[in-house]
């Protein structure tokens, strides 16, 4: 009796099993189905992609643009507005993303004898994806296993579609085209205030995208930035639950060799070992210069060893430029001959404190600002504020963002509080680390802090690092630990 009941639970077991696997295949083909229903437009030439062992990691080249490839003449062509690269390999520490400035100077494969140096953008207007896989490999050097062309509308509508992305947005970033924040017609309006911020649709857009006031180097790791934060915010479940309209979305306003259900299931799988991870963002080492960025062969090869071989630790702005940056931070300061009361920082300027109250006024709650600051900082009036900041169940807390200059192109950092008592910036600090009356959550990427942060009966506070992280860990402790209150 007893063997015939095990061989009965045995078959109950393994007929439920054969039901569930039968219908998950028969849910993903018509998700398959669905997805290529909604594709149109011409597909791509495989044949210029990479073939890896299914198990391996797989690099995508991510490319975004206002149009369709293909779907516009010759007169008006497509260029790549942003290139990124994404390396999914389980068996490393982290994910690792890497944007590629536009204005690249770089030869481009079937035009290298053209008069005119090209930027690496313009490979997609002269070849479609394809060409723009072989230029990017031709310069880095590595396996392109999948790539994928974004239409900007469709980025608006997965972000909607997402529920929308809490980020630390670090100054504001406004251009009317009307003298003094914009020249002319050919720059994107943006009205996006500083601050911690739930950003939709075309706001997040707008940020991901903005270039006018700063350069490549700080728009890749602002989008880099946007990235993490969504991968922080948006579950594996999330995906699944919602898996129907966002293939109708990913269909309809991409363009993707990754098409038969083999392709999408290993994928998935990856996607899946990956998601633990953490993104790891590899700066790339461009020389800016008036009309196009350039890299040094040496910078070029370091960038790619370490895009294949993240592990997890390694420090986020590491590269040539920022260590160039930090140096010319130290000498700063060594000229100045003042002694400082941590690494390259000097008292705040009165200024610090000016903004603070004024910030005070209508924040309804006790507002800290640093005593410490770094060289030539600048706290800037017009972009520090007092909101409204909403959760996802549309409970209204308040906030404030003291935003601070740095004097680097396009580098601020800040200082943030609120009365949201769990704000999802805050989930899963790095480590904790106490000093004096003080508690401080850190927040690694890599390993430099992005955020030291503290709390209080009634709010949390943070303390931001520049998008480049150019201020270093001991900094960022030292102003977090200098800070005092108004009310």
């Amino acid at each position: 009796m007893l063997k015939r009941a095990l061989l009965a639970a045995v078959v109950v077991v393994l007929a439920s099993a054969t039901a569930v696997a039968t219908a998950a295949l028969l849910e993903f083909d018509t998700l398959v189905d669905a997805f290529n229903s909604e594709s149109s437009g011409p597909g791509f030439d495989t044949g210029v992609l990479d073939k890896v062992d299914p198990g391996g990691p797989q690099t995508i080249l991510l490319l975004g643009a206002d149009k369709r490839w293909g779907g516009v003449n010759k007169g008006d062509p497509v260029r790549s507005d942003t290139m990124m690269l994404v390396r999914l390999d389980p068996d490393r520490g982290a994910t690792a993303v890497m944007s590629i400035p536009r204005d690249l100077k770089v030869k481009i494969p079937g035009y290298e004898r053209s008069k005119v140096p090209n930027k690496i953008n313009v490979a997609m207007a002269l070849g479609g994806p394809a060409l723009a896989v072989r230029t990017v490999r031709s310069l880095l050097g590595i396996p392109i296993t999948h790539v994928v062309t974004v239409n900007f509308r469709g980025f608006r509508r997965a972000v909607d579609r997402l529920g929308c992305i809490y980020t630390d947005v670090d100054r504001r970033y406004f251009n009317d085209n009307a003298p003094p924040y914009g020249g002319g017609p050919n720059y994107a309006v943006i009205d996006v205030k500083a601050g911690y911020q739930r950003l939709c649709g075309q706001k997040a857009l707008d940020y991901v995208r903005y270039r006018h006031f700063d350069n490549d180097v700080i728009r890749a790791a602002r989008q880099q930035q946007f990235l993490s934060d969504a991968k922080n915010q948006i579950g594996v479940s999330d995906l699944f639950d919602d898996r129907k309209e966002l293939l109708r979305i990913f269909g309809r306003y991409t363009q993707t060799d990754i098409r038969d259900g083999d392709a999408i299931l290993r994928l998935m799988r990856l996607v899946v070992d990956s998601a633990k991870q953490p993104i790891q963002e590899v700066q790339f080492p461009g020389d800016i210069g008036p009309s196009y960025v350039t890299v040094t062969p040496k910078n070029l090869h370091a960038a790619v060893e370490r895009f294949k071989n993240v592990d997890g630790t390694e420090r986020v702005g590491s590269g040539p430029t920022a260590r160039k940056q930090r140096k010319q931070t130290r000498r700063k300061v060594n000229a100045r001959r003042k002694v400082p009361t941590a690494p390259a920082l000097q008292p705040a300027p009165r200024a610090a404190e000016d903004v603070a109250i004024r910030v005070a006024t209508k924040a309804r709650f006790r507002v800290y600002y640093p005593k410490l600051a770094t060289p030539g900082a600048a706290y800037l009036v017009d972009d520090s504020r007092s909101y409204d900041l909403f959760d996802r169940g549309r409970t209204r807390h308040r906030a404030y963002r003291i935003v601070v200059r740095t004097g680097q192109i396009g580098q601020y950092y800040g200082i943030q509080g609120t009365t949201w008592s769990a704000p999802p910036i805050l989930d899963n600090p790095s480590a904790t680390r106490s000093s004096g009356k003080r508690t401080f959550d850190l927040y690694k990427d890599g390993g430099r802090l992005r955020l030291v942060a503290w709390r209080t009966a009634n709010a949390r506070y943070w303390v931001s690092n520049t998008l480049l992280y150019s201020l270093s860990n001991a900094q960022m402790l030292a102003i977090a630990r200098s800070m005092s209150h108004i009310n």
